[in-house]
């Protein structure tokens, strides 16, 4: 499985961007999808997942702000990021795995990273 990420880039506080990540290759049975983030001189933390039927669950950090959703028949998953502070600056890893993606378990399959920078 091969996950691609973009639309990552540099926005202002209170900016919203949209990351996309399509998965190709073996995707039969990536029941769940992700997004992780980096950011500098921190561990690679937990943003969000839904499972193929649309189940969702995220970070107390971003609920509210961030929004995942995936289209199945593009094997695509999106994070729609409203709001956006200074400190949700990271670069944002896509996931998928059969299991469920949760925090402390690093999912099966990583996509590249995409870089987001708030400025305040």
């Amino acid at each position: 499985v091969q996950l691609q990420a973009s639309g990552g880039g540099l926005v202002q506080a209170g900016d919203s961007l949209r990351l996309s990540c399509v998965a190709s290759g073996r995707t039969f049975g990536m029941n769940f999808m992700g997004w992780f983030r980096q950011a500098p001189g921190k561990e690679r933390e937990f943003v969000a997942a839904i499972s193929r039927s649309g189940g969702t669950y995220s970070a107390d950090s971003v609920k509210g702000r961030f929004t995942i959703s995936r289209d199945n028949a593009k094997n695509t998953v999106y994070l729609q990021m409203n709001r956006l502070k200074p400190e949700d600056t990271a670069v944002y890893y896509c996931a998928a795995d059969p299991l469920p993606i949760v925090p402390g378990r690093a999912p099966a399959y990583w996509g590249q990273g995409t870089l987001v920078t708030v400025s305040s």
